[in-house]
């Protein structure tokens, strides 16, 4: 058999490639012609070679991603007839959505608890019930999704104050295996870059450890929302892990992975036109994929106007399962590693972060940054500057600003509020506003119809 060799072949430099580049572009300026700058402020090129890899080393999932059911609990009895259809017609995972305390027992009947990942999201702070409730799940496939800061940054209130908040998580932070939640998709839903999704998320991690001690970190689970900038979300969830690697490095913690639950973000999704909400997510929900999520929630593509229903769940799971099954992406949190592009982007996004991480830190750390509004007032710089670009058709969401389609009506299929609520209650800090980039667009032709 011929042996074949790529040694006869001269190798190019990268300052040749780019020589050559600028002949072809006949006067034109590489600079001006190529090159564009993200939001984050990381230049991008025309080409990569094997210079602008990281060579970093990420711990990623050893097994593929868990495709979640996400259900709200009202009904006991619907919540578990929906949760036990979703594990049989293919979710391997279910995130149960509760504002109070409920009959567990009955929720969970005849869910498989040693296989199956629950992720319980409570919106309530009741240390009595999350360790009763653990002790009969007894499965290390239980996570709880419970973030005192979070609930801060986001109502702009603690649950009940700093003190007893603090209080009530003691009670159980050392009883309840993963029972602390870093809620990053806030940052994110709201307009940050991510640059600062990355820095806030470990900022937001590092106000934990200060609390509760270096023993919090092994409890630690994180909430990440994907954009529509397919090969940037990737490098973020893969850049998150090298800085929270730094982070306990730092803090002399060793050998504590990374446990990562993904949802596409809400931020680009429209009412109208919303098929293309699909088209969407399916991106988002790849980025998610190949940047290493241990488990992928997906949005439904009618979410925003719709109350839950059968057939839009059905599509947001089988999304899923088309690109873990037909797609083979079963197992692909490696597929990104050696790309040159991707490592080169993840290693600036890391540095850009880290350094916004250590500005925090000076400053008195995530906590005192959010109280005195420095955090919200960055977000909302940002968003600002995407809903300008939005709103002069610098970004583009299909069907909304550009091709809309006229004959397209939604006042009558509103069967939930699409849009951000204004909150007149009384709070503690300015609450972080997570807000779409269409709904001033969409308002506006709403009242038209």
């Amino acid at each position: 058999m011929e042996t074949f060799s790529f040694d006869e072949f001269d190798k190019t430099t990268p300052a040749a490639w780019k020589q050559k580049i600028q002949v072809d572009l006949k006067g034109a300026d590489y600079n001006d012609s190529l090159l564009w700058t993200s939001k984050e402020g990381i230049t991008v090129k025309p080409f990569y070679t094997k210079e602008d890899r990281s060579n970093t080393h990420i711990a990623l999932p050893k097994e593929g991603y868990k495709i979640c059911q996400s259900i709200f609990v009202d009904d006991i009895t619907i919540a578990n007839k929906l949760a036990l259809d979703s594990l049989e017609r293919g979710a391997t995972a279910i995130q149960f959505i509760a504002t109070k305390t409920f009959d567990y027992k009955n929720l969970l009947n005849q869910i498989n608890l040693t296989k199956t990942y629950i992720y319980f999201n409570f919106q309530f702070l009741d240390a009595d019930f999350i360790i009763e409730l653990d002790k009969y799940c007894n499965s290390n496939f239980t996570f709880y999704q419970i973030d005192i800061i979070g609930n801060l940054a986001k109502t702009g209130n603690w649950f009940t104050n700093l003190k007893s908040d603090i209080s009530e998580t003691n009670k159980f932070i050392n009883r309840v295996d993963n029972s602390i939640c870093v809620n990053a998709s806030l940052y994110q839903n709201a307009g940050a870059n991510s640059v600062q999704e990355l820095a806030y998320a470990l900022a937001h991690t590092n106000e934990y450890i200060e609390i509760f001690g270096t023993s919090i970190t092994s409890k630690i689970h994180y909430v990440f929302s994907t954009g529509s900038n397919y090969f940037f979300e990737i490098a973020k969830l893969r850049a998150f892990r090298i800085l929270h690697e730094a982070l306990l490095k730092e803090h002399e913690i060793e050998n504590i992975t990374v446990h990562i639950f993904t949802k596409p973000s809400k931020r680009n999704k429209t009412i109208y036109d919303y098929n293309v909400n699909m088209l969407r997510t399916t991106s988002e929900c790849m980025s998610a994929i190949l940047g290493g999520s241990n488990t992928i929630s997906n949005v439904s593509y009618d979410a925003l106007y719709h109350k839950s229903n059968e057939f839009g769940e059905r599509i947001a799971r089988n999304q899923l399962l088309v690109l873990q099954k037909e797609a083979y992406l079963s197992e692909a949190q490696e597929v990104a590693k050696g790309t040159y592009y991707i490592e080169n982007i993840e290693k600036q996004l890391a540095e850009k972060a880290l350094e916004v991480f250590k500005q925090l830190e000076k400053n008195g750390g995530f906590l005192s940054q959010l109280k005195k509004g420095t955090i919200q007032n960055k977000i909302e710089e940002s968003a600002h500057k995407e809903q300008k670009q939005f709103d002069e058709n610098q970004i583009t969401l299909l069907g909304t600003n550009k091709l809309p389609n006229k004959n397209d009506m939604m006042k009558e299929n509103l069967e939930i509020y699409p849009f951000l609520k204004n909150n007149n209650s009384k709070t503690l800090i300015p609450p972080i506003l997570q807000r779409r980039l269409s709904e001033q667009h969409e308002q506006k032709r709403l009242d038209t119809e």
